[in-house]
């Protein structure tokens, strides 16, 4: 009988009283309590690093020189700016229809050193056949508007650095250009 007791008795029974929960360890964390312990610290650590990076408070761990510095570092090192005038040309452009349209271009350029001119007027020829023959391939539309304008610079510049090196030409200036 004492089976029996301990069944009906139920002080003795393993089951949980009424109106109380279970309390068991399930080892996650609910979704409040993850988010205000983990995610919100990183996300602050992401935000004020970020915030001192742009501020510039991290460029002396990093070694991140100022611009305004640079600059002038570079500037002492070339010393002042060297200019060679190249000789007028007269152009006609590419056209499809019965009137030819003409481009009259003063160019300067501007490069490294002193020592770049002379090498720049050894290779004179051969700039000059370079830019004429992409000057004739132009057409009136090309060169319209700033940025016709700053597409004919680049490409001049590529073509007179690759013939001119080892000179070291920094810049294409227009001292004149007349589109007829």
């Amino acid at each position: 009988m004492t089976d029996q007791a301990a069944a009906e008795d139920p002080a003795t029974d393993d089951a949980p009283e009424e109106g109380a929960e279970e309390l068991k360890p399930t080892g996650k964390m609910p979704g409040k309590k993850l988010i205000l312990f983990i995610v919100l610290p990183i996300l602050l650590l992401i935000g004020g690093g970020a915030g001192a990076y742009f501020a510039g408070l991290l460029d002396p761990l990093l070694g991140v020189e100022e611009e305004g510095a640079a600059e002038e570092l570079a500037a002492a090192e070339t010393g002042p700016a060297v200019y060679f005038e190249m000789p007028e040309m007269l152009v006609n452009l590419n056209s499809t229809g019965r009137k030819t349209g003409y481009l009259k271009i003063s160019i300067s350029l501007e490069l490294s050193s002193e020592e770049d001119i002379v090498l720049l007027e050894g290779v004179m020829p051969r700039v000059v056949d370079g830019f004429q023959v992409y000057l004739r391939e132009l057409r009136v539309e090309d060169l319209q508007g700033s940025a016709g304008l700053q597409r004919l610079r680049e490409e001049l510049l590529l073509r007179v650095a690759s013939a001119a090196r080892p000179a070291q030409v920094k810049d294409v200036l227009f001292r004149e250009m007349l589109i007829q």
